[in-house]
């Protein structure tokens, strides 16, 4: 399976590195939903989501599909998924693959565009999107309302990303991801727990805990 970073609910984490081009209009319906989004995250002191990550083929069908947990507080964050921990402290970040025993570490590059899992929840999408509001569905006793965003860099391999919000809870519901090669990447928020009891050890990456551990520092 292909990994993405989001940065990413993610990563695992979805990375987007875009660089900001000029042109097109943002629909201002869309802009407050994104706007009242933000805002929330932004008065909680921490955030605990379960998500599942479904990747499709060109064919749509569901290639693979993995469940796992997000925690955030403030710009730090943890991704767990099977075999997989993201983890970054804002100023440094630790990659852990289980099927090796290995650890990539990394500095955080604080002027990089890329879009974290904190960064997800706030107002990311001012600079490097274009987006407009694509109407509302009903699923599962919940309202969504989807938002149609298009990187303003056309040379980035995705081409499209449809962000699904809760406009009752105004939460992030849903991210599905476009690829110009047509694989798709969905994550669904299955729990959100708001002001979710997460220590600051969390958002580091302690050896002790993985006996063997091969460390790969790139610091």
């Amino acid at each position: 399976m292909k990994k993405i970073v989001l940065m990413g609910m993610l990563m695992g984490s979805v990375v987007f590195n875009s660089v900001a081009q000029s042109g097109g209009q943002n629909d201002p319906k869309a802009k407050s939903v994104l706007d009242n989004v933000s805002k929330k995250f932004k008065s909680l002191k921490s955030v605990a989501a379960d998500f599942v990550l479904k990747v499709h083929g060109a064919n749509n069908s569901v290639a693979d599909s993995r469940k796992g947990t997000v925690y955030l507080k403030g710009p730090k964050y943890k991704v767990t998924m099977e075999g997989q921990e993201i983890i970054s402290d804002n100023k440094t970040s630790w990659t852990y693959s289980k099927d090796v025993n290995e650890v990539t570490i990394n500095s955080v590059d604080q002027g990089a565009t890329t879009i974290t899992p904190a960064k997800l929840f706030t107002n990311f999408y001012d600079k490097d999107f274009l987006y407009r509001l694509a109407g509302e569905t009903s699923e599962k006793g919940k309202t969504l309302q989807n938002i149609e965003m298009t990187p303003t860099d056309k040379s980035k391999s995705i081409f499209k990303v449809i962000l699904s919000v809760d406009k009752k809870q105004q939460n992030i519901a849903r991210m599905k991801v476009f690829e110009k090669n047509g694989n798709q990447y969905t994550y669904e928020i299955t729990n959100f727990k708001p002001n979710a009891n997460v220590s600051d050890a969390t958002f580091t990456f302690d050896p002790k805990k993985y006996p063997g551990v091969e460390v790969v520092d790139l610091r």
